[in-house]
């Protein structure tokens, strides 16, 4: 895809097991050709694509802004030619754009958010402050739960996980000010909203969703972890990323993930 005056617009990250039909695409506006591609870092077989939740996000945003763009998988392990020509020595994901290599991971979706914006394209971007942050300390809690190593700690680890999560439930259980009636008399006690800030996905799900999902995947196969059935709103969250394409077509296999993460999950000493 071109974008800003033809330029080219390349983006290659590490995603994750790609599955069913391509994204939508947009058509794009006469006299500019599609020039937008992904590499992908190739799963364990090195030929699927692998686990990788920051290159998730970004492909879930380029499939919500229906952009035109190409799917490949790149190994690692035997690097092709072309990119190390394209990026020498950055690993994925990162973008380029005429010539420049964009590697931070918040720069490159504010940049997409930016240039590929209304009226041809939709914004992203949550309308509450507050969505941004619900969940932000989940995946750090987790890590530490999962690579801990001592008997003696892992029950505070884990409280601190579930505390974690509890918070985004609360947040998600909460209704936010669009749901609420003004005009009612009776006081909204619970909302039914799809995702972290309404009914549609946002640049705050495509950061979270796919830490979430990955928490959810590795607690249970390595600490035989699940994510408490009385979190409703959680479940609910998940449920309803789950039966969308933006979400499920992006998502690694669970064997990927629990792949990933076979060094990292670390056994509790006897």
């Amino acid at each position: 895809m071109s974008v800003a005056g033809g330029k080219a617009l390349h983006c290659l990250g590490a995603l994750t097991q790609l599955a069913g039909s391509p994204p939508p695409r947009k058509p794009v506006s006469q006299g500019t050709e599609s020039s937008l591609t992904r590499g992908l870092l190739a799963g364990n077989d090195g030929e699927s694509i692998g686990n990788c939740p920051f290159s998730q996000r970004l492909f879930m945003i380029l499939w919500l802004k229906g952009v035109v763009f190409n799917v490949t998988t790149v190994d690692l392990k035997r690097k092709p030619a072309d990119l190390h020509n394209l990026a020498p020595g950055t690993h994925p994901p990162f973008l380029t754009f005429d010539g420049e290599v964009k590697t931070d991971i918040n720069k490159i979706e504010e940049f997409l958010e930016e240039t590929l914006c209304p009226p041809k394209y939709p914004r992203l971007a949550a309308k509450h402050r507050e969505s941004n942050t619900a969940g932000n300390d989940i995946f750090a809690k987790f890590s530490a739960y999962i690579k801990n190593t001592k008997p003696e700690a892992n029950a505070a680890l884990e409280k601190g996980l579930t505390k974690a999560l509890k918070k985004l439930d609360d947040y998600l259980n909460s209704p936010l000010p669009d749901e609420i009636d003004a005009d009612s008399t009776e006081e909204e006690k619970e909302s039914k909203r799809c995702f972290l800030d309404g009914n549609k996905f946002t640049l705050a799900d495509c950061n979270l969703l796919p830490k979430l999902h990955i928490v959810k995947v590795v607690a249970k196969k390595y600490r035989n972890y699940d994510i408490p059935s009385d979190m409703s709103s959680v479940w609910r969250y998940l449920k309803k990323a789950y039966a969308h394409d933006e979400f499920t077509n992006t998502c690694a296999a669970d064997s990927e993930i629990e792949n990933a993460y076979k060094d990292v999950a670390k056994r509790l000493a006897k």
